[in-house]
């Protein structure tokens, strides 16, 4: 069976949603463990919240998100402080709220419904005490995860909790919880905590939690001070809970045999609308696509084994086995090669070819890598340098030149990281990908036009950020898909960022725009206007293009050498229309149909 060679680009643009085979498989699982003790319902003076209903909208907000990023996540919840109990290990005061599942419409209502419900109505189904043991909590949270069925790749409990002691009289209690954070942590399991500020009173860390919140090696604690805003909860809900996968863990080879282990992250992935399911019309069961390939001689399936690839050269088919086109495409192992340092500054802004990734340190594949890595950041960082590697980031894909420039650690106002330490890696085009345009020479603008342009960019400038603008059509999307699921007579409304905000524009630069338009020469009107019908008239002038170009060639004289593969396809498109040829839309059908046409095997 013949194949076609597999354009080495695809691989580059499958890179970044495919991962390496040695990352963990199985589902993500996060437990809301949350105080609801009568101290949690206390309304803050200041900003008029109440700490537990911020932890709700925080928990409603992740079921939201979790239905739209990865449904297949696992959430559950936990009340820790409640006079009523139900848990799996009948602990007192421990109610397991809602156990470990998908995100999903009943769930979500559930918890709307508590929304809803004043303090009065809480204490009447649940009831607040103070007589729990957080370490039965704990328990609790290590036997759901133990409970569930499925097999978890990353488990994670938020700890919600506006009191920073909360055995500050029961030293036994203390330690029993300290003793189980420190099973929970050794079980793979990570707390984190979301502590709340109280009306008046400061969270003091080192009192109690410091001794609760494990981290790994290759982390470092950092106090961040306690939440009052929904804004600055769901900001600390929304880094604690995102999936940090690799899209490999690779080596750098510094050379003489020195190496270190590294993670591979994506910062940026396009968001689209989810692929459509179909479905049997009978029962609403999704439907599974099964290909098979046949002969077409005989009609037979053929197996991958009994398939081959090809390269046509000279008016020949060479043909290849699968194991020796895999030989061809293997340059060397997987990995980042040094290669040498280069000046921060002679890495341009048009070297960017397609989106970066981000370079960590992996400390679990190679004890001291974090040390190496640290010192090396910090070095690059000192003398402005960036380091050109060699990149190869999975089996049989080819080698890429990058630059890995060193990024400082930055944090907001309230302590929360917000760029991490490490080396964003830019990919370096090859010389091919750098072209030297050939501009018509135009009439130089006027200086004066040119500096009340400048005023214009200079009063409408403003920090971008990708988080203040969503993308509409997705936005609205989900959004209906929301009404639907929950019954809601109309989608919630919204508000598209990425339409200019017309009357703000007015405002900060009207009269500079109506200064600009009358300096512009002839009239930004007329000129307007004038390109208009100037585009206009390429369309036909392209079409006549394409007539000359195909009278130019000898189709017979290219199809017989073999080299029909360097006509472009519009040119091989308007020959097979104009002689009546039937073909596909792939370039490699117009081909052997053109090939077919001479009777050229």
């Amino acid at each position: 069976m013949d194949g076609n060679w597999r354009d080495p680009d695809e691989d580059e643009e499958e890179e970044e949603s495919e991962a390496s085979n040695d990352i963990q498989t199985g589902r993500d699982s996060l437990i809301f463990l949350i105080d609801v003790t009568e101290g949690m319902f206390v309304k803050s003076e200041e900003t008029g919240n109440i700490p537990f209903y911020l932890s709700i909208k925080c928990l409603k907000t992740t079921l939201e998100n979790k239905i739209i990023s990865s449904e297949k996540d696992l959430i559950g919840v936990i009340f820790f402080g409640s006079e009523k109990d139900k848990n799996p290990n009948e602990f007192k005061h421990i109610y397991v709220f809602q156990d470990l599942d998908q995100p999903g419409r009943e769930r979500i209502l559930e918890v709307e419904e508590l929304l809803d419900d004043d303090i009065k109505t809480f204490k009447d189904k649940f009831g607040h005490s103070n007589n729990f043991s957080l370490s039965d909590a704990l328990w609790t949270c290590s036997t759901v995860f133990s409970n569930c069925k499925t097999n978890l790749s990353h488990k994670r409990v938020l700890l919600f909790t506006n009191t920073d002691n909360p055995h500050a009289e029961n030293k036994q209690l203390q330690q029993q919880a300290k003793i189980r954070a420190k099973d929970l942590f050794d079980l793979g399991i990570e707390i984190d905590l979301l502590h709340i500020k109280k009306p008046g009173v400061s969270f003091d860390i080192t009192e109690f939690y410091q001794d609760i919140v494990y981290l790994s090696e290759d982390e470092q604690y950092e106090k961040v001070p306690a939440s009052e805003k929904i804004e600055e909860l769901l900001a600390r809900v929304r880094i604690k809970d995102h999936k940090k996968r690799s899209l490999g863990r690779l080596t750098l080879n510094l050379g003489k045999h020195v190496e270190l282990a590294v993670n591979v992250f994506n910062l940026v992935r396009a968001a689209t609308k989810p692929y459509a399911v179909k479905l049997a019309k009978s029962n609403n069961a999704e439907l599974r696509n099964m290909t098979k390939t046949y002969a077409g001689d005989n009609g037979e399936i053929l197996m991958p084994s009994d398939m081959k690839k090809y390269q046509e050269y000279g008016g020949r088919k060479i043909f290849m086995e699968i194991d020796e086109v895999n030989q061809i495409k293997h340059f060397d192992d997987p990995g980042l090669v040094l290669m040498g340092f280069k000046p921060k500054s002679s890495l341009k802004l048009h070297h960017h070819i397609r989106a970066g990734q981000f370079v960590y340190p992996d400390e679990k594949s190679i004890s001291g890598s974090t040390r190496l890595f640290s010192s090396l950041l910090q070095r690059c960082l000192e003398r402005e340098k960036v380091i050109i590697c060699r990149y190869i980031p999975r089996k049989n894909t080819p080698p890429r030149l990058v630059a890995l420039v060193p990024q400082k650690e930055e944090k907001d106002e309230v302590g929360v990281q917000d760029i991490p330490p490490g080396f964003q890696l830019v990919f370096l085009p090859f010389s091919e990908d750098l072209r030297k345009l050939n501009l018509e020479s135009k009439q130089e603008p006027s200086e004066l036009l040119v500096d009340k342009a400048k005023e214009i960019v200079k009063k409408l400038k403003f920090r971008y950020h990708p988080e203040n603008f969503d993308n509409p059509a997705i936005q609205k999307h989900w959004r209906n898909i929301e009404a639907l699921a929950l019954d809601r007579d109309k989608p919630d409304d919204m508000e598209d960022h990425t339409m200019p905000d017309q009357e703000a524009i007015e405002n900060r630069a009207g009269k500079l725009i109506e200064d600009f338009k009358t300096l512009f020469p002839g009239g930004l009107q007329e000129e307007t206007s004038g390109k208009r019908k100037q585009g206009a008239s390429t369309g036909g002038a392209a079409k006549r293009a394409k007539s000359e170009e195909l009278v130019n060639v000898d189709i017979k004289h290219e199809a017989e050498a073999g080299q029909l593969g360097r006509l472009t396809v519009n040119v091989l498109k308007e020959f097979c229309k104009k002689h009546g040829i039937k073909a596909g839309t792939k370039k490699a059908d117009i081909i052997d149909a053109i090939s077919n046409f001479f009777g050229i095997g």
